[in-house]
């Protein structure tokens, strides 16, 4: 068979097959007669039915199917070893005609990474003590959890959460009993129209919806207010898990959880900031297969998160369109965090690690270590996948030490996330 090879990109390549009948007719014999001592038609003994009939009526299916495996066959020992494809292979062209075979297909290939200076690269990483106002605040929030709302007879304000029917008279649909929080930031539109109004009020009002403003018709239906519980030794064991008895345990349990979420957001912010900075010091091509590839996994993951069923009206290509940005920089992540886990000579998997790793993931999903091992050596890929993130965070590990960080406050660190996502809008 004869393999030839076009640089589409400097990691895009198109691969073509060509083969004659001749090339392949050792393979289709074998096939042929594989399938003659199957096949069994009536008037025929088992494995006796004549040659030229199981061509005639099976010839075609045959061959197509003997192609398949002769093509897989050619593409796994000769075009594997040599290129290494990476990424979801693309059959882009498939013809067998006058006894001719031409397949064409798109391969990706492993970029070429030299590694920035990493000494140059600059990232912040937010740094926040829990304060004991805050932990003054989480316990309120811990008391309105365990309170109710209570209708009132008082006109809606700040304080009051309120049930509404609402009806858009742009759309001509209606929502009955939606409950809005007039304390919420994200309510200040409804609060504005509705504050000083009482059961039975009707107002309406305009809010913004896409590229419009919606015209709506608020049937005010309840006031209520949030009548908070009172801070009993059985409420602090509840949501202390037994861990704090008093009011004093209860704030310290209390602050070393927030300090614990915070450590563990550090470090995730860290992670995503430090890898942008990497792939935007980089410059280099990623292949289309590659970028397709974890494109599909977006509608892979959505769909799970449907329970396993997408809407009717889903178009899965426009929403590949939509996430193409993403995907370009996570194949780009993914590249060199390989390059870099060549790079780093003390990047090693010792048995202590894994036994960490899953450790850490019985505790999250509240299972028997054991259990979990017996599961990683029964799936090979799955372990694999385990290696694979374990080497990633050494290398986190590393960068730490080797980029330039700055630490700021969460204040300080919000206000510059809050410019990049405008600025990324403007675009």
């Amino acid at each position: 068979m004869d393999i030839s090879v076009e640089e589409l990109t400097s990691v895009d390549k198109e691969v073509t097959l060509k083969a004659k009948r001749e090339d392949l007719q050792e393979d289709f014999d074998k096939a042929y007669k594989k399938y003659k001592d199957q096949i069994q038609l009536p008037g025929f003994r088992p494995g006796k039915v004549p040659m030229g009939l199981v061509k005639k009526r099976f010839g075609k299916e045959i061959e197509q199917e003997e192609i398949s495996n002769i093509i897989q066959k050619v593409f796994e020992k000769e075009v594997v070893p040599e290129y290494e494809p990476v990424g979801e292979t693309e059959m882009v062209d498939f013809t067998w005609e006058n006894d001719e075979l031409e397949v064409k297909f798109k391969i990706g290939s492993k970029p070429e990474i030299d590694v920035a200076d990493l000494s140059k690269i600059e990232v912040n990483k937010m740094v926040h003590d829990v304060t004991d106002e805050e932990v003054e605040e989480e316990v309120e929030r811990t008391l309105e959890r365990e309170g109710n709302w209570e209708e009132v007879d008082e006109a809606a304000s700040e304080e009051t959460q309120v049930l509404v029917d609402v009806v858009s008279k742009t759309h001509g649909d209606e929502d009955k009993d939606q409950r809005i929080d007039l304390r919420k930031d994200d309510a200040s539109e409804f609060l504005e129209a509705l504050k000083g109004k009482k059961a039975g009020d009707v107002v309406e009002m305009t809010i913004p919806h896409g590229d419009h403003e919606d015209e709506l018709e608020i049937t005010l239906k309840k006031v209520q207010k949030m009548h908070k519980a009172e801070l009993t030794d059985d409420i602090i064991k509840d949501q202390s898990n037994g861990e704090a008895e008093n009011l004093d345990e209860f704030k310290s349990y209390i602050k070393s959880r927030m300090q614990q979420y915070y450590d563990q957001t550090t470090d995730d912010l860290f992670k995503n900031d430090v890898a942008d900075a990497l792939v935007e010091a980089h410059d280099f091509e990623v292949p289309e297969t590659f970028v397709a590839q974890i494109q599909g996994s977006y509608v892979d993951q959505l769909k799970q998160q449907q329970g396993g069923e997408l809407p009717d009206h889903f178009d899965a290509e426009e929403y590949k369109a939509g996430m193409k940005d993403r995907a370009v920089r996570e194949a780009k992540w993914s590249f060199i965090s390989q390059k870099l886990q060549e790079t780093f000579e003390d990047i090693e998997i010792k048995p202590e690690d894994i036994d960490e790793h899953l450790a850490g993931q019985a505790a999250q999903y509240g299972m028997p270590v054991d259990q979990l091992k017996q599961y990683y050596a029964q799936q090979p890929q799955m372990l694999e996948q385990l290696r694979s993130s374990i080497r990633e965070e050494k290398v986190f590990d590393i960068l730490q030490d080797k980029v330039k960080t700055k630490e700021i406050s969460k204040e300080k660190y919000r206000e510059q996330q809050e410019k990049k996502d405008d600025k990324k809008k403007k675009k």
